[in-house]
């Protein structure tokens, strides 16, 4: 039987490896999907690549999975982080997913001064990543960092790492990424209102920041978080075709 179901495991996977499923766990598996004794499903837990394991045990508060055989190895994501401004609620779990989905390494989501909301729910987020990493196929879970202020993630910013700014005054002027080097990358998507004044200048005085357009229109935050790791994945991720250099 072809195993369709996908499932993150907190536990070592490896051949003959009996993993212990939690209550919630064993519910969906076996009460919402109906698997019983021998029924596969694909793991993986974002360290030991996915693995086909078949039920052991069904029971209706727990059960166990055995690891049977790796079916791919783990494929890490380019090593690029997503700074965002949360937005709606919606809107927010729609960014956190799709740059699960399109390959970012870590979510982090900041403070602007025009950031209209001044919470989020790391856990709930976190949880969204997971999900869509069982759904898109990847065996890499990227970290969702708990809100933090822009000022504070600049000022302990990590050595090498560059940071592309989607900046709504460059609308209109062209998009070419062909000068950028590889290496550790960062994208920069604003707030609904945009960034302030005081913001703008930090980010344009800082030496690691490269300013980009994402077109002739202004996007809304979400649909430009989904247009500029498109435009960094074509030209220095992993979409790229060819030898990777």
């Amino acid at each position: 039987m072809n195993a369709k179901i996908r499932l993150h495991l907190d536990h070592p996977l490896s051949p003959g490896q009996p993993v212990p499923l939690s209550r919630e766990q064993a519910h969906y598996l076996f009460g919402v999907m109906r698997l019983g004794v021998g029924d596969a499903i694909l793991a993986f837990n974002g360290r030991d690549g996915e693995w086909r394991a078949e039920v052991s045990d069904a029971g209706k508060r727990g059960g166990t999975l055995m690891c049977v055989a790796q079916t791919r190895p783990v494929q890490m994501p380019p090593d690029l982080w997503l700074l965002f401004a949360p937005i709606k609620k919606a809107r927010t779990d729609f960014i956190v997913e799709k740059a699960t989905e399109l390959g970012a390494s870590r979510i982090l989501p900041v403070q602007t001064d025009f950031t209209n909301a001044d919470r989020i729910r790391q856990d709930r987020l976190q949880a969204h990543a997971l999900e869509a990493t069982e759904q898109c196929g990847g065996t890499f879970v990227p970290e969702v960092a708990d809100l933090a202020p822009l000022t504070k993630v600049i000022a302990s910013w990590p050595e090498g790492r560059r940071l592309l700014w989607c900046d709504e005054h460059m609308t209109g002027a062209t998009h070419d990424l062909s000068g950028l080097p590889q290496g550790p990358w960062a994208i920069l998507i604003g707030p609904e209102g945009g960034f302030s004044e005081a913001e703008q200048t930090r980010l344009r005085a800082l030496p690691f920041v490269h300013g980009i357009s994402l077109g002739p229109r202004i996007l809304r935050a979400d649909t430009a978080a989904v247009a500029a790791i498109t435009l960094w994945q074509a030209r220095l991720g992993d979409w790229r075709s060819g030898p990777q250099t």
